[in-house]
């Protein structure tokens, strides 16, 4: 089957929205609802296509494209490989330039149809939040009143994804504990993932699980869980991330860290070598701090990952 190159946007505004546009009548899908872009012309790459289709299609000049994903879908005549960008910020008011209608959708709950197949993937992918935030604690007094202050002030602060890390803690006080970490975090409207443990997440509530490396290099399918998160280090881990449908992987280090400072990180080149063409999100994680956010995010990034201890 033939093989075409698409370059399409996920344009965002500050309120979390994101454009949806209709496909004109008279083209191919002619009614079906997709984000903004389209094919390669001749000798153009992706960077190109994205900042052309959008002016034609839209109007809207961009300031910034933040490369993301890329994946194939398969159709039953071709084979589209999808250049996934990223775009918060542009000149000019976007409209329907070749005559399509256009809409500012809430990721969770798009209610223009019908969507083109390909696009169902970046809709459940963009839910995620920018910041992931990891909280490990070990067995200590008054743990859980010291996790719940975590938790509070990271909500306050708009934190919307957590996963939290308990050491050494046997099985029925670790769900005592995460029970009501869980309730509080779901008021918020904000997911939280256990270390490592289906049963506990099942068990807690929990939106889902993280696995270490060793662990998802050991595991041959995927758990029953909603929300699966896993540490990556190298190109085989991310491959294997991959095959076990995980919704996005942790690359690290970045940078060299204190808790592990005779581990150099690998830099931002090789960050964006190793996820430059990976079909899930992946947040930076080691040494960072919430000002490498634009930074990861020209490198393949998602967003980045924090980690605090207590």
């Amino acid at each position: 089957m033939p093989s075409i190159n698409v370059a399409f946007a996920v344009v965002q505004r500050e309120d979390g929205h994101v454009l949806m546009a209709e496909r004109p009548y008279g083209k191919e899908s002619a009614g079906f609802w997709e984000f903004p872009g389209g094919k390669f012309e001749s000798g153009e790459s992706a960077d190109q296509a994205i900042t052309r289709e959008l002016y034609e299609e839209l109007g809207i000049r961009l300031k910034v494209a933040y490369p993301w994903i890329s994946y194939s879908h398969i159709y039953p005549d071709k084979i589209v490989k999808l250049h996934v960008y990223r775009i918060f910020s542009w000149e000019g008011t976007p409209s329907g330039r070749e005559g399509q209608r256009i809409s500012w959708e809430n990721p969770s709950s798009v209610t223009v149809t019908p969507l083109l197949p390909a696009n169902e993937k970046i809709l459940q992918a963009i839910a995620l939040p920018l910041i992931y935030a990891i909280i490990n604690a070990g067995p200590c007094p008054g743990i859980k009143v010291k996790l719940m202050r975590r938790l509070i002030y990271l909500l306050e602060q708009g934190v919307r994804l957590m996963q939290v890390r308990i050491r050494s803690m046997n099985p029925d006080q670790h769900i005592q504990i995460m029970r009501p970490i869980v309730n509080l975090a779901h008021k918020y409207g904000a997911k939280i993932l256990v270390n490592g443990n289906e049963p506990l997440a099942l068990k807690s509530g929990a939106d889902g699980i993280h696995l270490s490396a060793n662990q998802l290099m050991n595991m041959r399918t995927r758990p029953c869980i909603p929300l699966l998160s896993v540490s990556c280090h190298n190109a085989s881990e991310l491959a294997h991330a991959v095959t076990l449908r995980a919704n996005f992987v942790s690359l690290s280090p970045v940078r060299s860290t204190p808790t592990h400072p005779n581990v150099s990180g690998m830099g931002w080149k090789k960050f964006a070598d190793l996820t430059n063409k990976l079909p899930m999100p992946v947040y930076a994680f080691g040494g960072l701090d919430s000002d490498c956010l634009a930074t990861a995010m020209r490198h393949h990034a998602y967003g980045i990952a924090l980690s605090s201890n207590i």
